[in-house]
């Protein structure tokens, strides 16, 4: 049930107790490290919240009514209860700053994280670091769920419950094997064309498909469409390996395609007015990362392509 609308803060009855203890409004101010006449303001608003006297106030000193000392017996359990919850709120922080538990998108984990993780590792030891490796949507699943401190992910757009920040841009490429016939056309596919070639797609819940679909649809002009002969594949490599034997065309992230594209088992397919580019972002729940995350966050910026 709620709080009575009279209930008086924590701050009230610290000092309240300190007048008790120390005989005085004066001595208690003091301890607070606050003026007399702010300390005298305080308790007067006190007395008028709980609509009881509390204190009698004499030129040599306070001490408190019957009716007060009642009440501060009641309220020692309230402040004790409190300075037990800070206690107990401080070390949480404690053992959270010394653990860090991430989940991250494939291409952040897999061409980006492990960069990241190094210079962490380096500048802080200590630090018991621990990640998963998952499709975007998991990865937010995981943050709001309470599983990872920290997520990368590499969608359109973050869901509005999680707090995030840009870390960089990635950018996905259509590939092929270079005998595949869409590879060896003389001119570029029409977005038309995605709607009936064998596509290699990532996972539905992947940031991948997601800015992929995205994307299409733009270049098509119209709203988001699931292409007719789309094969779903779990994993860039297995993209990578199957667009290799002339299944299909791939998509995926270019960084993900740079050493086929580099050593020309795979090539680039031009796809008149598709522009597939992502955002990376860090994404956490609450108003700002744990103080580990937020040592990755920054790096991660610092580090960003």
């Amino acid at each position: 049930m709620p709080l009575p609308a009279w209930t008086p803060d924590l701050e009230s009855l610290d000092l309240l107790l300190s007048v008790a203890e120390l005989g005085s409004v004066g001595k208690a101010a003091h301890a607070h490290g606050i003026s007399q006449p702010a300390a005298s303001a305080k308790l007067h608003r006190l007395e008028r919240r709980v609509d009881l006297a509390l204190l009698v106030r004499t030129p040599g000193g306070s001490t408190l009514t019957p009716i007060g000392q009642t009440f501060a017996a009641w309220a020692r359990d309230v402040v004790g209860a409190a300075g037990a919850l800070g206690v107990n709120v401080t070390s949480l922080r404690t053992s959270q700053s010394a653990k860090l538990r991430i989940a991250a998108s494939l291409t952040n984990a897999e061409y980006l994280m492990p960069r990241w993780l190094l210079l962490l590792r380096r500048d802080n030891p200590a630090l018991d670091v621990s990640a998963v490796v998952a499709n975007s949507h998991d990865v937010c699943d995981r943050v709001r769920s309470g599983q990872a401190d920290l997520g990368f992910v590499e969608m359109p757009a973050v869901p509005a419950d999680l707090s995030h920040t840009p870390i960089g841009a990635d950018e996905l490429v259509v590939v092929a094997a270079p005998d595949y016939p869409a590879a060896r056309s003389e001119r570029p596919l029409a977005p038309t064309d995605l709607l009936t070639l064998p596509l290699l797609l990532r996972e539905h819940g992947s940031g991948t498909r997601d800015t992929f679909l995205a994307a299409l649809a733009v270049a098509l002009g119209r709203e988001a469409v699931e292409p007719e002969h789309a094969v779903e594949l779990g994993s860039t490599s297995t993209i990578l390996a199957t667009a290799r034997a002339g299944g299909g065309l791939g998509v995926l992230s270019a960084r993900a395609a740079r050493t086929d594209l580099r050593n020309g088992t795979l090539v680039a397919v031009t796809v008149t007015g598709l522009t597939a580019a992502r955002p990376l972002n860090a994404v956490w729940m609450g108003a700002s990362p744990s103080p580990a995350a937020a040592l990755l966050v920054e790096l991660a910026r610092d580090e960003a392509p």
